[in-house]
């Protein structure tokens, strides 16, 4: 039987992707017509065409696999338009849990969110953290904890999910970049002279791939999964980019007031460009809130690699420099 990946062409999916090739297993992706589909081409893999959203799509590209990989999702900490988030991350949600219910497959891994968590301070959360960014107006975090809230309904309906939880995910293949990708290229390239102090749990790409595979096969029902390596104070991980790329490290620590009022300033110049910002007030008000995780769970029970981090950044600014993202004078 095949695994269905959805938000394949992505950065997460296409690494879970290529790991159940690597296993022999037989993959169908769901695309949208629309989709740049740079980071699949050239794999051997079935195309569905479809959305998320539309059951129907999602019951033919379901037919005939036994597993489905749930990576689709809206992920960026700003967009024009609010109700985006929650008609793909929720109305998604509902939409394809019921087609993969009705379509009997054996195992749902439904790819969540750290997010969804909360952040806690500096004691690390587990998989019983409550969300707590109702306040922080960061509609992808609370578009993804009420995407998981749906998500964990169809359990109680028979549908045999488990729910992984990364945290923030760096490595090759950041095609677009994602924010945490697009953080990595701003500290190299010296476009993030300052920073506010916080905290953040770091994770390889490649790793968090493997725990997607290892959550189907081993992941208990209803459980969630922290899919996370190390926590890191966001200076230390500034830092630890900058010594990589060898250039200095952002020095001027920005009082959290003005960080802030800078995010704000950000999404107006944003809303006239068309271009994100680059903080938003809400990415602000979450990283001053500490988000350090437990994850042991996912290594004891599913037994998630742990990458060290500074290979890992090392290994995204490989592959940003060859991809044309980073000059050549950058390490």
């Amino acid at each position: 039987m095949k695994k269905l990946v959805t938000g394949a062409t992505g950065f997460m999916g296409s690494s879970i992707v290529r790991e159940l090739l690597k296993d022999g297993e037989e993959v169908k992706v769901l695309v949208r017509e629309t989709s740049d589909t740079g980071n699949i081409d050239g794999l051997e893999v079935e195309r569905a065409y479809g959305d998320i959203r539309d059951g129907d799509s999602m019951k033919k590209a379901l037919a005939g696999c036994d597993t489905l990989y749930y990576t689709a999702a809206y992920f960026s900490h700003w967009t024009p338009d609010t109700k985006l988030p929650y008609q793909v991350n929720v109305e998604g949600t509902k939409t394809s849990m019921r087609a993969a219910l009705d379509s009997g497959v054996e195992k749902v891994v439904y790819t969540s969110t750290n997010n969804t968590l909360g952040a806690h301070g500096k004691i690390p959360a587990n998989e019983t953290a409550e969300f707590n960014h109702w306040k922080t107006g960061d509609h992808y975090s609370m578009s993804k904890y009420l995407g998981e809230v749906e998500a964990k309904k169809f359990v109680s309906l028979g549908l045999p999910i488990v729910i992984v939880n990364p945290t923030l995910v760096i490595g090759v293949r950041d095609i677009k970049p994602t924010p945490s990708g697009q953080m990595i290229i701003d500290i190299a390239t010296g476009q993030m002279p300052g920073y506010i102090e916080g905290g953040t749990n770091v994770i390889d790409v490649e790793d968090v791939a493997r725990g997607h595979v290892l959550a189907a096969k081993k992941g208990r029902i209803g459980e969630r999964y922290i899919l996370g390596n190390e926590n890191l104070t966001v200076s230390q991980y500034f830092g630890l980019i900058a010594e990589v790329a060898g250039v200095r490290p952002p020095r001027i620590k920005i009082p959290y007031r003005l960080a802030v009022a800078m995010g704000y300033l950000f999404q107006l110049g944003a809303s006239i460009t068309g271009k994100p910002p680059v903080v938003t007030a809400s990415e602000v008000r979450i990283g001053r809130l500490q988000e350090w995780y437990d994850c042991s769970k996912a290594v004891r029970e599913l037994g998630l690699p742990q990458t060290p981090v500074r290979k890992a950044v090392e290994k995204a600014l490989e592959w940003f420099r060859e991809h044309g993202y980073l000059s050549e004078q950058v390490k």
